[in-house]
């Protein structure tokens, strides 16, 4: 079986996974009939990656904010984006942060979900690596080569527009499906000779290996956006407390890009890394907190069509029909 039709198989059974757990789920909030706030639990979704979701967290600010709203704020962690819309499938996860295409593996599974706001626009956080000592500069040099990427991930999404770009065809390298957590060994031992992966396993490698970047988004000239998501009945439940969250992200994003040196401490000790590898993240993972804009649109729609002809998604997708820049909008109305 070719790499291709391999690709198609898995995200296949991604998508099902995501429709059989769609059906019959119970919901993991607890709205009484009235729909009283007071008797919601609100789900969050929180990854590895370094975000000022993570420093509010880290603080306190979303227990705070939703408690004065009657409602609990429980956290639940992940991998990857892919497990994200797998959880929001079964109600058990209302918020989150992810990349661009596990939105689109979402979206063609049709799971009932929306995009919220623009987290970032992606255009460094993910890259292609190599080891200190490897052969290969540029995607030609991947020909023949072992490359380790999430399936499903915003780094996924960044390898296919790259070998689209370089009109090199995915079953001219061997491309492997893998965690970070399994690929982070293959990479550091050798047992891949590349690795498609996102922050902060991007500046850890950098830093710390002196593993070399070939690609990212930049050089390419595209964007791997970020966005903020909302599971769509609960959004239907309790408007207000979408807005809420944007407002406790909103005020996160703020605190972090005015007190970066201290954000900087508070991530490295949560992390147990070293400051100059979260000072580089920060670099290249500025965060954003905006609508989505007309360029993040047409960017997902490039990549979804590109996955489409790939045979990574099962049917063309309009990106439009999950945007709703409504909460954005009038939460950022307060800092006008």
């Amino acid at each position: 079986m070719g790499y291709l039709k391999k690709a198609s198989y898995l995200l296949s059974v991604i998508l099902l996974i995501f429709v059989i757990a769609a059906c019959g789920a119970p919901s993991s909030t607890n709205s009484s009939s009235e729909g009283k706030v007071g008797e919601v639990t609100v789900n969050i979704g929180v990854q590895q990656s370094i975000w000022p979701i993570l420093l509010a967290k880290e603080k306190g600010w979303f227990e705070e904010e939703f408690e004065k709203a009657g409602a609990k704020v429980k956290w639940v962690e992940f991998q990857s984006g892919p497990s994200y819309f797998e959880a929001i499938a079964s109600n058990r996860l209302d918020f989150g942060r992810v990349g661009n295409i596990p939105v689109l593996a979402g979206q063609s599974g049709g799971i009932k979900f929306e995009e919220i706001a623009t987290a970032s626009t992606g255009e460094l956080g993910d890259a292609i690596i190599v080891p200190q000592d490897s052969s290969i500069k540029t995607a030609d040099d991947l020909k023949g080569k072992k490359i380790a990427v999430a399936k499903g991930s915003s780094a996924y999404g960044l390898l296919y527009r790259l070998l689209e770009k370089e009109d090199i065809k995915p079953s001219e390298l061997e491309i492997i499906q893998l965690q970070p957590d399994e690929a982070q060994p293959a990479f550091e031992t050798g047992s891949v000779d590349a690795w498609a992966i996102w922050e902060p396993y991007q500046s850890i490698q950098v830093i710390n290996k002196k593993a070399k970047v070939i690609a990212t988004g930049k050089d390419i000239g595209s964007y791997s956006p970020g966005f903020q998501i909302v599971r769509t009945e609960f959004a239907k439940e309790h408007p207000e407390l979408v807005e809420l969250y944007l407002k406790v992200t909103e005020k996160a994003t703020r605190w972090q890009n005015e007190h970066k040196d201290e954000a900087i401490k508070i991530y490295a000790d949560l992390k147990n890394t070293d400051e100059e590898i979260i000072s580089r993240v920060l670099e290249n993972s500025v965060p954003e907190n905006t609508p989505i804009s007309d360029d993040i649109i047409k960017e997902q729609q490039i990549t979804a069509d590109l996955l489409v002809k790939t045979g990574g998604l099962t049917k063309k997708l309009d990106v439009t029909e999950v945007v709703n820049n409504s909460y954005i909008e009038n939460v950022l109305k307060e800092y006008e």
